[in-house]
């Protein structure tokens, strides 16, 4: 199954799961509570507010080497959108990739998301816990705050 066949599916539509593709083009689905998407818009304002040029996207899928993934919110330069506009999915990852942790969620599966982001072409990926804590990644590894968004909070 592709993402086109996935977004066009309508047994797989209106459902509260978050859905992404391995690499073998199987459905993975992951369960979204409400801090999940509360986190998500938090993260998202706090980005329309601090960054003036580029767009802001929740539920953004990138195409990587394992699989459509789906990134909880990204930030996409003015350049970015204009080579991609709205593809779906994204070819590469725009500059900043957030993933909001699950409790289904394992680092094991957070870290492999960081490295398919930045091998997209990710310049940082983000990662906030279910406690609120945001924790900044170029791919060097974690920083102290955002080298693009210096005045983003290290808790939402």
């Amino acid at each position: 199954m592709n993402w086109q066949e996935v977004c066009e599916e309508p047994t797989l539509q209106n459902l509260p799961f978050k859905i992404e593709l391995n690499r073998y083009g199987q459905v993975v689905m992951s369960p979204a509570s409400n801090r999940h998407g509360r986190d998500q818009t938090r993260i998202a304002g706090n980005l329309l507010e601090l960054l003036s040029e580029g767009e802001v996207i929740t539920e953004c899928s990138v195409d990587t080497p394992e699989g459509t993934k789906v990134a909880d919110v990204v930030w996409a330069s003015a350049e970015f959108i204009a080579r991609h506009a709205l593809t779906t999915p994204y070819p590469e990852a725009p500059e900043i990739c957030v993933e909001v942790v699950s409790p289904s969620n394992s680092s094991a599966e957070m870290e492999e998301k960081r490295n398919l982001y930045f091998s997209q072409g990710a310049r940082e990926v983000w990662i906030c816990d279910e406690e609120g804590q945001v924790t900044f990644f170029d791919a060097e590894g974690q920083l102290g705050a955002s080298g693009l968004v210096p005045k983003f909070p290290d808790r939402i």
